[in-house]
């Protein structure tokens, strides 16, 4: 059965279901253009939308990352790419040391070998 809301709660709902989520391109087109001043932050933030706490928040977030970057303090995520080239050269590396793993261990046979025949 439907169950019938009241006004706040339908209010609510359609809030809720109408928020815009704003990727990161838009929110940092969003900073730039406020900090050109060319217009006010409030006019700006009425025109987008957002509240001025939230253009505040990601003007923040967008100067702390900015900061981070300049101090090399970033980690860069490797493209699939680089991820595929690594695994290839992680197989041959595992490749090589089991061949040489295997032929050490031929080697210390084979003296062994050698050794057990001189003392006879």
């Amino acid at each position: 059965m439907l169950r019938k809301q009241s006004n706040p709660d339908v209010i609510k709902d359609i809030k809720r279901n109408t928020v815009k989520r704003y990727n990161a391109e838009e929110k940092i087109r969003i900073v730039l253009e406020g900090m050109k001043g060319e217009t006010s932050i409030a006019e700006l933030c009425r025109r987008e939308s957002i509240s001025p706490n939230v253009y505040y928040k990601w003007s923040k977030d967008f100067f702390e990352a900015g900061k981070k970057r300049l101090n090399g303090d970033t980690v860069r995520e490797a493209t699939s790419n680089e991820v595929g080239d690594l695994k290839k050269e992680n197989s041959q590396l595992k490749e090589l040391v089991a061949e040489l793993s295997l032929k050490n261990r031929i080697l210390k046979k084979s003296l062994h070998g050698l050794e057990s025949g001189l003392e006879d």
